[in-house]
């Protein structure tokens, strides 16, 4: 038909989701998928081998976050990552309070499921309380709200650094600074953590930041230093590296509790022997974020994406662009189209070999409206009407002419259908 003749190849539009790996991780993983097998625990040659290639990695990532080696602890991915910080965070000071109140959360109400569902279940226990800040209707999170929410017994702050969703970009780097002069009422403790070389007043009376990155990575500077966090999570697949790995950077003398126990691999933070190849993969799709091509790649999705978001609101009547005009990421365009179900349209689009979602991968799988959209103050039959296109580095200009005529197309066939 018209729509299919339209298509020459098919289109992937959700690098939010995930990323092909890139040619130069792949290359880089193949001799520790092949030869180099050896155990990075084992003091024999195999496994030397193996732990040079591990320490290489974590020095590459540390450049980028502009931190030390050794506060770089790779996980299985931004999920472990995420439950680390706020369950390592709280764990660890169950350990060490007395005859205080709870331990306070203050997160937002967009977080990624990884972020908000260990806060869910840390509330369910009584292990802690939760506040939950709610962002303005461009899914912005407001630093006085931020400060409002803050309680004498706040210990951890955790705000993403770009929704997963509607790609607005959150103000890390002012909650950083308010964070850091903010006071807070020291906290008492028994002892120190056995085993520890960090000093109980090290700890004392300070609030941790902690910042998922993982979709800002790609575009965003992450400098740890310049945006006041204590924790930050990456991502291996959304940055042309390979699925199964992720980092958590924790500062020095920031002491969390690891939650998976075992042989106290990455600093008895992460037992388990570890992903070398994905580890390599991860440090090497790190690095090339800093590229002089990456750099230029950004700009040409930031303009591919510019065209397209012009072109839909143009072509597309009672179409809307969600989330911000001017905080948004280079690659992020999501819309809503009055009278469709994204979900409808996701297949739709499927079918012409267009590949786009509604939002975040982990949660397409329910009928569920978007958490995001709801707490953006839509209600739930305007959530449904979402789509989320992403932009990658593979993607071209006649793609972009391609999917907005099957996207408005396809928007008709399905308004006609409910009329």
């Amino acid at each position: 038909d018209r729509i299919g003749s339209a298509m020459n190849r098919k289109i992937y539009l959700d690098y939010a989701s995930s990323t092909p790996i890139d040619k130069k991780v792949l290359e880089a993983m193949m001799p520790y998928l092949k030869r180099h097998f050896g155990n990075p625990s084992s003091t024999h040659q195999f496994g030397q081998k193996a732990r040079v290639a591990l320490e290489l990695a974590r020095e590459q990532v540390a450049s980028f976050l502009h931190c030390k080696a050794d506060e770089v602890i790779f996980t299985s991915g931004a999920t472990e990552a995420n439950n680390l910080a706020i369950q390592g965070v709280i764990r660890s000071t169950l350990r060490l309070r007395s005859g205080q109140a709870k331990p306070h959360i203050v997160t937002t109400a967009i977080e990624h499921e990884s972020v908000l569902e260990p806060c869910r279940t840390l509330e369910r226990e009584g292990t802690a309380e939760v506040t939950y800040v709610v962002p303005n209707r461009e899914g912005l999170i407001k630093v006085e709200d931020v400060k409002k929410a803050i309680q004498p017994n706040t210990i951890l702050v955790s705000v993403m650094y770009v929704n997963s969703e509607v790609g607005t970009i959150e103000p890390i780097e002012e909650i950083g600074e308010l964070l850091k002069g903010f006071p807070s009422t020291p906290l008492s403790f028994e002892s120190e953590p056995e085993g520890s070389s960090l000093r109980v007043e090290d700890r004392a009376g300070k609030i941790l930041f902690h910042t998922d990155a993982v979709q800002a990575a790609n575009f965003l500077e992450c400098d740890v230093e310049k945006m006041g966090v204590d924790l930050l999570t990456l991502s291996g697949h959304k940055i042309y590296g390979p699925k199964g790995v992720g980092v958590l950077y924790r500062r020095e003398k920031t002491f969390i509790q690891g939650i998976v126990e075992g042989g106290g691999q990455e600093d008895g933070l992460r037992s388990g022997t570890e992903n070398v190849a994905a580890i390599v993969g991860m440090g090497v799709a790190v690095e090339e974020l800093e590229s002089p091509r990456r750099m230029i790649a950004t700009i040409t999705i930031r303009q591919l994406r510019d065209k397209l978001i012009k072109a839909v609101l143009r072509k597309i009547p009672d179409s809307e662009l969600t989330g911000s005009s001017e905080r948004r990421l280079a690659n992020n365009a999501h819309f809503r189209f009055e009278g469709v179900e994204g979900r409808d349209l996701v297949i739709m689009l499927d079918q012409k070999g267009i590949a786009v979602s509604t939002g975040s991968a982990c949660s397409e799988k329910t009928q569920d409206a978007s958490h995001v959209l709801l707490a953006l103050g839509f209600s739930k039959k305007v959530a449904l009407s979402s789509l989320r296109i992403t932009l990658g580095k593979q993607t071209k200009l006649e793609e972009i002419e391609n999917v907005v005529k099957v996207l408005s197309q396809s928007v008709d066939r399905l308004r006609k259908t409910k009329v």
